[in-house]
Protein backbone atom coordinates (compact mmCIF):
# COMPACT_ATOMS: atom_id res chain seq x y z
CA UNK A 1 0.00 0.00 0.00
CA UNK A 2 2.75 2.44 1.22
CA UNK A 3 4.25 1.61 -2.49
CA UNK A 4 0.93 2.70 -4.43
CA UNK A 5 0.22 5.55 -2.21
CA UNK A 6 4.14 6.60 -3.55
CA UNK A 7 3.20 6.16 -7.25
CA UNK A 8 -0.14 8.41 -6.71
CA UNK A 9 2.20 11.08 -4.82
CA UNK A 10 3.77 11.61 -7.90
CA UNK A 11 0.95 11.86 -10.21
CA UNK A 12 -0.55 14.24 -8.45
CA UNK A 13 2.24 16.61 -7.59
CA UNK A 14 2.79 16.45 -11.84
CA UNK A 15 -0.89 16.56 -12.17
CA UNK A 16 -1.36 20.17 -9.57
CA UNK A 17 -2.47 23.12 -11.44
CA UNK A 18 -1.55 26.44 -9.96
CA UNK A 19 -0.96 26.90 -6.10
CA UNK A 20 -1.92 29.77 -4.03
CA UNK A 21 -3.55 30.93 -0.75
CA UNK A 22 -5.84 32.23 2.00
CA UNK A 23 -9.26 29.95 3.83
CA UNK A 24 -12.27 29.02 2.64
CA UNK A 25 -15.23 30.91 0.96
CA UNK A 26 -18.68 30.22 0.19
CA UNK A 27 -19.91 29.42 -2.90
CA UNK A 28 -22.87 29.99 -5.08
CA UNK A 29 -24.18 28.76 -8.20
CA UNK A 30 -24.25 31.80 -10.56
CA UNK A 31 -27.80 32.87 -11.51
CA UNK A 32 -26.52 34.17 -15.52
CA UNK A 33 -26.82 32.37 -18.57
CA UNK A 34 -24.66 30.18 -20.43
CA UNK A 35 -23.29 32.89 -22.53
CA UNK A 36 -22.94 35.26 -19.58
CA UNK A 37 -21.52 32.42 -17.52
CA UNK A 38 -18.77 31.32 -19.90
CA UNK A 39 -18.04 35.47 -19.90
CA UNK A 40 -17.60 34.82 -15.85
CA UNK A 41 -15.21 31.91 -16.24
CA UNK A 42 -12.94 33.75 -18.94
CA UNK A 43 -12.77 36.86 -16.80
CA UNK A 44 -12.42 34.74 -13.28
CA UNK A 45 -9.26 33.02 -15.00
CA UNK A 46 -8.02 35.78 -16.67
CA UNK A 47 -7.76 37.36 -13.36
CA UNK A 48 -6.03 34.19 -11.77
CA UNK A 49 -3.70 34.43 -14.66
CA UNK A 50 -2.66 38.21 -14.03
CA UNK A 51 -1.96 37.54 -10.37
CA UNK A 52 0.26 34.18 -11.24
CA UNK A 53 2.11 35.32 -14.26
CA UNK A 54 3.78 38.59 -12.10
CA UNK A 55 5.83 36.62 -9.84
CA UNK A 56 8.79 35.18 -10.46
CA UNK A 57 9.10 33.21 -7.07
CA UNK A 58 6.32 31.79 -4.60
CA UNK A 59 6.17 30.20 -1.43
CA UNK A 60 2.87 28.72 0.45
CA UNK A 61 1.58 26.22 2.72
CA UNK A 62 -0.05 23.68 1.15
CA UNK A 63 -2.61 20.96 3.28
CA UNK A 64 -2.97 18.11 0.70
CA UNK A 65 -6.24 15.39 1.68
CA UNK A 66 -6.43 12.31 -0.62
CA UNK A 67 -9.27 10.22 -0.59
CA UNK A 68 -10.20 6.85 -2.39
CA UNK A 69 -8.65 3.20 -3.52
CA UNK A 70 -9.29 2.44 0.13
CA UNK A 71 -7.21 5.63 1.24
CA UNK A 72 -7.77 8.59 3.28
CA UNK A 73 -4.38 10.65 4.17
CA UNK A 74 -3.67 14.05 4.76
CA UNK A 75 0.01 15.80 4.38
CA UNK A 76 1.09 19.21 4.83
CA UNK A 77 4.36 21.02 4.14
CA UNK A 78 5.44 24.38 2.36
CA UNK A 79 5.94 24.64 -1.29
CA UNK A 80 8.48 26.71 -3.38
CA UNK A 81 8.36 27.89 -6.79
CA UNK A 82 10.87 29.64 -9.02
CA UNK A 83 9.85 30.35 -12.70
CA UNK A 84 10.88 29.35 -15.06
CA UNK A 85 10.89 25.54 -14.03
CA UNK A 86 12.23 24.99 -10.44
CA UNK A 87 9.84 23.73 -7.58
CA UNK A 88 10.33 22.35 -4.12
CA UNK A 89 7.81 20.50 -2.40
CA UNK A 90 8.93 20.17 1.94
CA UNK A 91 7.06 18.06 3.99
CA UNK A 92 6.44 18.47 7.17
CA UNK A 93 3.87 16.08 8.16
CA UNK A 94 5.38 13.68 7.49
CA UNK A 95 8.53 14.86 8.24
CA UNK A 96 11.32 14.59 5.27
CA UNK A 97 9.56 13.54 2.70
CA UNK A 98 10.74 16.00 -0.72
CA UNK A 99 10.11 16.21 -3.84
CA UNK A 100 12.28 18.86 -5.94
CA UNK A 101 11.95 20.00 -9.67
CA UNK A 102 15.01 21.33 -10.55
CA UNK A 103 14.15 22.64 -14.45
CA UNK A 104 15.79 19.23 -16.01
CA UNK A 105 14.80 16.14 -13.64
CA UNK A 106 12.60 15.54 -10.91
CA UNK A 107 13.29 13.77 -7.49
CA UNK A 108 11.12 12.36 -5.01
CA UNK A 109 12.42 11.03 -1.42
CA UNK A 110 10.04 9.46 0.81
CA UNK A 111 11.81 9.18 4.61
CA UNK A 112 13.19 5.73 5.93
CA UNK A 113 13.60 4.60 1.95
CA UNK A 114 16.68 3.89 0.65
CA UNK A 115 16.58 4.89 -2.60
CA UNK A 116 15.27 8.28 -4.28
CA UNK A 117 13.85 8.04 -7.62
CA UNK A 118 14.93 10.68 -10.63
CA UNK A 119 12.76 11.65 -13.59
CA UNK A 120 13.62 13.40 -16.22
CA UNK A 121 11.74 16.36 -16.77
CA UNK A 122 11.34 15.77 -20.76
CA UNK A 123 9.18 12.56 -19.54
CA UNK A 124 7.11 14.27 -17.23
CA UNK A 125 6.15 16.71 -19.82
CA UNK A 126 4.97 13.57 -21.66
CA UNK A 127 2.77 13.69 -19.49
CA UNK A 128 1.43 16.61 -20.80
CA UNK A 129 1.36 18.08 -16.91
CA UNK A 130 0.12 21.17 -15.96
CA UNK A 131 3.12 22.03 -14.15
CA UNK A 132 3.13 24.68 -17.21
CA UNK A 133 0.22 26.39 -14.98
CA UNK A 134 2.84 27.00 -12.30
CA UNK A 135 6.03 27.30 -14.19
CA UNK A 136 5.51 28.92 -17.24
CA UNK A 137 2.79 31.63 -18.56
CA UNK A 138 -0.73 30.39 -17.25
CA UNK A 139 -3.54 30.99 -19.66
CA UNK A 140 -5.93 28.76 -17.83
CA UNK A 141 -8.50 29.58 -19.87
CA UNK A 142 -6.69 27.48 -23.10
CA UNK A 143 -5.54 24.90 -20.23
CA UNK A 144 -8.71 23.44 -19.19
CA UNK A 145 -11.93 22.21 -21.54
CA UNK A 146 -15.27 22.64 -20.74
CA UNK A 147 -14.46 25.99 -18.20
CA UNK A 148 -17.22 26.84 -16.01
CA UNK A 149 -17.07 29.27 -12.80
CA UNK A 150 -19.41 29.74 -9.57
CA UNK A 151 -19.37 32.50 -7.67
CA UNK A 152 -20.60 33.50 -4.35
CA UNK A 153 -19.92 36.32 -1.43
CA UNK A 154 -16.67 38.36 -1.31
CA UNK A 155 -15.74 37.52 -4.89
CA UNK A 156 -14.69 34.07 -4.17
CA UNK A 157 -15.44 32.04 -7.80
CA UNK A 158 -14.88 27.97 -8.53
CA UNK A 159 -13.60 27.49 -11.84
CA UNK A 160 -14.06 23.74 -12.74
CA UNK A 161 -12.85 22.33 -16.25
CA UNK A 162 -10.68 19.18 -17.64
CA UNK A 163 -6.81 19.97 -18.14
CA UNK A 164 -6.43 19.13 -21.55
CA UNK A 165 -4.33 16.33 -22.30
CA UNK A 166 -5.76 14.26 -19.31
CA UNK A 167 -8.80 13.47 -19.94
CA UNK A 168 -8.62 10.28 -19.79
CA UNK A 169 -7.44 10.08 -16.07
CA UNK A 170 -8.76 13.77 -14.83
CA UNK A 171 -12.90 14.22 -14.78
CA UNK A 172 -12.34 17.72 -12.95
CA UNK A 173 -9.94 20.08 -11.69
CA UNK A 174 -11.51 22.60 -9.57
CA UNK A 175 -9.64 25.93 -8.64
CA UNK A 176 -11.16 27.88 -5.95
CA UNK A 177 -9.69 31.58 -6.39
CA UNK A 178 -10.13 34.80 -4.25
CA UNK A 179 -11.40 38.37 -5.73
CA UNK A 180 -7.87 38.87 -5.99
CA UNK A 181 -6.67 36.22 -8.27
CA UNK A 182 -5.01 33.90 -5.31
CA UNK A 183 -6.18 30.19 -5.44
CA UNK A 184 -7.69 29.30 -1.82
CA UNK A 185 -7.90 25.02 -2.83
CA UNK A 186 -7.23 23.02 -5.91
CA UNK A 187 -9.35 19.70 -5.83
CA UNK A 188 -9.00 17.06 -8.80
CA UNK A 189 -10.97 14.35 -9.56
CA UNK A 190 -10.47 11.22 -11.03
CA UNK A 191 -12.58 8.81 -13.13
CA UNK A 192 -11.45 6.15 -11.48
CA UNK A 193 -13.21 8.33 -8.30
CA UNK A 194 -10.19 9.58 -6.24
CA UNK A 195 -10.38 12.93 -4.77
CA UNK A 196 -7.08 14.82 -3.69
CA UNK A 197 -7.25 18.16 -2.54
CA UNK A 198 -5.04 20.90 -1.83
CA UNK A 199 -5.64 23.80 0.54
CA UNK A 200 -2.74 26.69 0.35
CA UNK A 201 -2.79 29.48 2.95
CA UNK A 202 0.54 32.34 3.56
CA UNK A 203 0.77 32.99 0.20
CA UNK A 204 4.38 35.32 -0.19
CA UNK A 205 5.12 36.15 -3.56
CA UNK A 206 8.58 37.02 -5.14
CA UNK A 207 10.40 35.61 -2.00
CA UNK A 208 14.12 34.63 -1.91
CA UNK A 209 14.24 31.31 -3.46
CA UNK A 210 18.02 30.88 -4.76
CA UNK A 211 18.69 27.85 -7.30
CA UNK A 212 20.29 25.72 -4.67
CA UNK A 213 17.02 25.57 -2.91
CA UNK A 214 16.16 23.16 -6.15
CA UNK A 215 19.13 21.10 -5.88
CA UNK A 216 18.27 17.97 -4.83
CA UNK A 217 21.06 16.44 -1.88
CA UNK A 218 19.94 12.52 -1.09
CA UNK A 219 20.28 11.72 2.63
CA UNK A 220 23.43 9.87 3.60
CA UNK A 221 23.13 6.38 2.85
CA UNK A 222 20.60 7.00 0.23
CA UNK A 223 21.30 6.24 -3.71
CA UNK A 224 19.55 7.96 -6.97
CA UNK A 225 18.11 5.76 -9.27
CA UNK A 226 16.77 6.93 -12.71
CA UNK A 227 12.83 5.81 -12.87
CA UNK A 228 9.83 5.91 -14.84
CA UNK A 229 6.82 8.30 -13.93
CA UNK A 230 3.66 6.67 -13.59
CA UNK A 231 1.04 6.17 -16.11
Amino acid sequence: MDRQWEIIRWRFLLVLGLAVCAAGGVRAQSAAGPAQSAANAAQVAARVDRHYNALRSLEVHFVQTYTGMGMNRKESGVLLLKKPGKMRWTYTDPDGKLFVLDGKNGYFYSPGATEAQKVDQKKLDDLRSPLRFLLGHTELEKELTGLTVTCGGGGVCELSGVPKGLEQSVSSLKITAAADGTIQSMTIEETDGVTNRFEFSGEAGNVPAPDTAFVFVAPAGVHIVTGEPPV
